[in-house]
Order: C-alpha cells, then structure tokens, then sequence
C-alpha cells in the first residue's frame, strides 16, 4: 500500500505530465522544418532514474508507443554512471526507434544534486536524411536500410550542454535540407525544459518522494489496465485485411491478426501476415507495436496518461522476417503508411469485443514529397511535404470528422506554410462529396488536394494506399471511396500516378492527390433523415446518393425530407429478400 499522500502523488503526476507537455511546446516553437514545426511530428516523454516510461505529450502514437522500448535498449549503450548532466545521446537505427531513419530518438539524462533522477526523452521526424530520395521516404527501388540515408546507433550528440561538432558534421554532409541541424538543437532544447521542469519537482518533493510516485504511477496505471481488461470477453478474436501492394506491379501485402484476451493481458499475434518485402516500406516491431498499442489503449483506458505500466499488459508477437518484423537491414523509410493498416486491423478484431468503442477504417493520407534541385525564389534545393488529410471512420454513435489525422495523430500542414517553404501553389483544397461509406453513422469525407510546380522541374515521391482496397465500414456500414492521385487532371495527358510510385514533374505541372473516404458504421436505411438532409446542404452527399444509398425521398423542390414517400422506401427496402 502506498504510503503516499494522494493529493501530493496528484500534483506529483500532472507536474510530469505537464513537464511532457511543455518539452513539446518547446520543441514546435523552436523547430525549423514544416514537418515538426507545423505538422506536428514529434513526441516527448519522462523517464525515471531505471528508464521507466512515467510521462508523455499527446503526440505521435508511432513515436509513443515505441518510445518505452527504444529508451531502454539506447541506455543498454549508455548505462548509470556514463552519461553527466547536459548530455544527450541521439539514435535514429529503425530497429531500435520507430521504425525508419528520419526519426531521431534524443535522451538527456536529469539530475538533482549530482543523483541521476530521471530523463527527459524527445523523437523528432525529420524532413530529410539523405538516401536515393528527397524525404527519405521512397517505396520502389528500395531494398536495404542504407539506401535510405544516414543512419546513427545511439551516439552523443551533447556533451555538458555543448554540441559536439563532428557528429554534426557528418549529419549536415549526408543530408539535403540543412533544417535537420536546427531541429536537431530544437530537441536539445525541449530536452532542458523537461529536465529544469523535472529539476523544479525534485527540488519541492525531494527526490526519493519523487522516484516513490514515479514508481506508484507505473504500478496504479498497470492495476488500472489489468482491471480494464478484466471486463473484456476471454477469447481469441481474428481479423484480416490488406496493404494495396508496394510500388507498381507488387502484390498486395496481407495482414492477419489473432488478438487474445487473457488474464490481465492482451496479446496481438501477426501469424500469417504477409513476408517482408523488398522495398522501402517494411514496418518494424517497434512501429507495429507502437499501433497494436494506441488500439487497444484507445478502447480499455482512453482517458487514461500512456505509461509502462499500460503498455506492460499488450504483448505483441509476429514472426522474425514478417512484414510486421523485417530482419534488420530491411528498407523501411515509408513505413508510416502502415499506421493506419496496423492500427485498423486491431480495431477490427476489437470491434467484435466491444463495438461500441471502435471505429470504421479511416481515410489514411497522401503524403507526397514534391522536391527539386532549385528553387526560382532562392536557387537552393527545395523539398515540400504535402500530406493531404482525409477522414476518421465512423463511430457506433457519431459521424467520422472531416480532415482529422487517425490515428497518426498529426495536423493538416496550413497551405501557406507549403507555398512559402517551396515553389509550389496550392490551387484546390476541398472536401470531395459522396466519398464517406455510408451508414447509420456516415464515414469522414476524402479530401482532394491539388498541387501546381512552380519551379522549371521536380520530382513526386508518392505516397499512399487504398487506392485498390477501400477503407471497410462496420456493421452494415458501406466503405469509403478509394483515393487516388492524378497528374494534371482534366487536362489533355491526364495521367493516374501509382500511390507508391517517383515522377518526374515539369513546370506547370498539376498534382492531384484524393484520399480514400472513411467507412461508415450501421445500416445506410437507418440514418436519420435530417442528418442526411444536413449533409446535402453542406454539399457532403448528392440528392442521387441519398436517394440510392440512405433511401431518401426528397420533395419535389429537393428543399426537405418528404417524409412519407422515405419511410415507404425504406419499408420496401427492410421487405427486400437478403442473400
């Protein structure tokens, strides 16, 4: 039984959280690149003196759940005694971080009177790392992890609070946008704020009633999970689904799952999931169990600050040379597009224990690199990042939102930061109707993004998925539309670009990107009509769709519901002999 003072262990806690919080203010107002600054590509955590995951921000669940796991084999090359106040150790190898190089992993021991309290932990996905594409993230011609770019075993890159130079030299030398060093200081930075903040606790509880409420915090939360679970169904649950393929003329990538309830654990078992591929897109453990993680967490403790001692009570297992847990060596810069196929197959095999709490697939994302070797406004290298953002499936008992990350948990990059960091315009940006699955509860609309080049040539690096294999919807709900990406569209040499494929750009050129829609949850017949109405007014869905798919009867001015012909129809409809 603890012996701690509960409003003491309260403060105690929100302190580290806050402390988390505020490394990720740091880090986004200090930040250079677009990817951290604006998208959000980051995480923070604190750690206790035995590397104990204690506290993290609300960020990146590909970041957060491999962060527990990458900070205790980074301390196996640094352990107690090794590293003194103002160091901090970088590593961005995908077998022991997130998953791909552009990731860089930063851990700054704390220290209160010379006793080694803690650390404070930041991941910071970074723009570019050189290899055989701008945004290290290419998918075709890909095979091995050094073809990606440059790639640091936990490594000093602080020493007492000095950069050592070398280090950095060999980074700016093997990358193409020098907004990697800046961002690799913004995390520094970040680093100090959670290590003063975690300073300040130390200082007014002292430090072993600090370690003693860090140690009740993983203990309380681990409690916490167990009980959660408890209220689950024993059993094993199956679901499958697929990748679309990786780069033109692939198969595609099937992914099996068995989820297991057991007494106080969960187990995710990959058995079955297609092999890895030769191509840089593989999904390491740590990412795979990063989104094993955020789904089941997402329905047994929702509300509930991720710690070890949540994470302690999922067990993930896939077989050595899988999709899901490449060999090392394996290529895996776009690994990212595999968040949403992960996370999706978990909600489906969690969806028939608790329905109530999963939702449909989501639209995912189109995440191009559009690059070139000069700008007209500065004569330099550019590289734009230029996600387009689709919907989040439909809930049990509400519509999916429009324009929402899930579950990488990012933010839409404002159109007028991607125009003032490259020679691009952004002509297009809308929502594209009759594209959520239809349902009860509809699925979140695609988005359609179009990109102009303004410079004499470039290059798009795709990428993307459910282009072949839409995002499913969930009893009776129908799935959303499939996306796509088109060169210049309507125009004389319309083309469709494979979601995973490189193309050269001219000057002029139009990039299309369309994500996919997000699947709907329930029988179309049963939406309420004047949700239906609501969303021919917004433009979201057609007077034809509603009539096809949501059995509605408009009036002959198309101005409401006529609301007698609309339940005949879906009389008729219930009558209608199923197969």
């Amino acid at each position: 039984m603890s012996t701690i003072d509960p409003v003491t262990f309260s403060v105690v806690w929100g302190g580290l959280l806050s402390t988390a919080a505020e490394m990720g203010s740091t880090l986004l107002r200090t930040a250079y690149s677009m990817t951290v600054r604006e998208g959000s590509d980051f995480s923070t955590g604190v750690f206790d003196a035995e590397g104990n995951m204690i506290a993290q921000g609300d960020y990146s669940p590909g970041h957060l759940g491999s962060m527990a796991f990458t900070v205790r084999q980074m301390l196996d090359y640094y352990p107690k005694g090794t590293l003194g106040p103002g160091d901090a150790v970088i590593c961005n190898d995908p077998t022991i971080g997130s998953g791909h190089l552009p990731d860089f992993f930063m851990v700054t021991p704390v220290f209160h009177d010379d006793e080694l309290i803690g650390y404070a932990v930041n991941i910071a996905h970074h723009i570019d790392v050189g290899g055989s594409a701008p945004g290290s993230e290419e998918v075709v011609g890909v095979s091995e992890t050094c073809q990606e770019g440059i790639k640091l075993m936990p490594v000093l890159l602080y020493k007492a609070g000095e950069p050592i130079r070398e280090i950095l030299r060999i980074i700016e030398g093997n990358v193409r946008i020098k907004d990697v060093l800046g961002d690799l200081h913004a995390q520094y930075a970040a680093n100090m704020t959670g290590v003063a903040r975690m300073q300040a606790l130390a200082r007014q509880y002292g430090t072993t009633q600090l370690a003693d409420c860090m140690r009740d915090i993983v203990s309380r939360s681990r409690d916490a999970m167990v009980e959660a679970i408890a209220e689950l169904p024993k059993g094993t649950y199956h679901f499958s689904d697929v990748l679309d393929d990786v780069g033109p003329g692939t198969e595609p990538v099937p992914f099996q799952l068995a989820l297991t309830v057991e007494d106080g654990r969960i187990i995710c078992d990959w058995e079955g999931t297609g092999p890895q591929r030769p191509a840089g897109i593989n999904a390491y453990m740590q990412y795979t169990r990063s989104y094993c993680i955020a789904a089941i967490k997402a329905v047994t403790l929702p509300r509930s600050p991720q710690n070890f001692g949540i994470i302690s009570c999922i067990e993930i297992r896939a077989p050595k040379g899988s999709y899901v847990n490449p060999h090392p060596g394996a290529a895996s810069g776009a690994r990212a597009v595999n968040a949403n196929r992960i996370y999706e197959v978990v909600m489906g095999a969690l969806a028939q224990i608790v329905p109530d709490r999963v939702i449909a697939a989501s639209s995912g994302f189109c995440n191009p690199k559009v690059s070139g070797f000069v700008s007209p406004y500065t004569g330099k290298p550019f590289l734009a990042w230029m996600t387009a953002i689709g919907g989040v499936g439909a809930h049990r008992h509400r519509d999916g939102q429009e324009a929402t990350t899930s579950p990488t948990n990012g933010t839409n990059t404002p159109v007028e930061v991607q125009e003032m960091n490259a020679p691009v315009f952004v002509e297009r940006m809308e929502l594209i109707p009759d594209t959520g699955g239809a349902g009860r509860f509809r699925g979140g609309m695609a988005v359609r993004k179009d990109v102009r080049l303004l410079a004499e040539a470039g290059l798009v690096t795709n990428l993307g998925d459910r282009y072949v294999n839409a995002p499913y919807g969930l009893e009776g709900g129908l799935p959303g539309s499939l996306g796509a990406t088109i060169l210049n569209p309507g125009q004389p040499g319309e083309r469709n670009l494979h979601s995973k494929g490189t193309y050269p750009l001219r000057k002029g050129d139009v990039l299309s990107m369309r994500t996919a829609g997000a699947g709907g949850f329930g029988d179309p017949a049963e939406r309420a009509p004047k949700a239906v109405l609501r969303d021919i007014r917004q433009g979201l869905v057609s007077a034809r769709a509603a009539q096809s798919l949501y059995k509605i009867v408009l009036s002959e001015d198309g101005s409401d519901i006529d609301e007698t012909e609309t339940r005949k129809a879906r009389t008729a409809c219930s009558l209608l002999p199923t197969a």
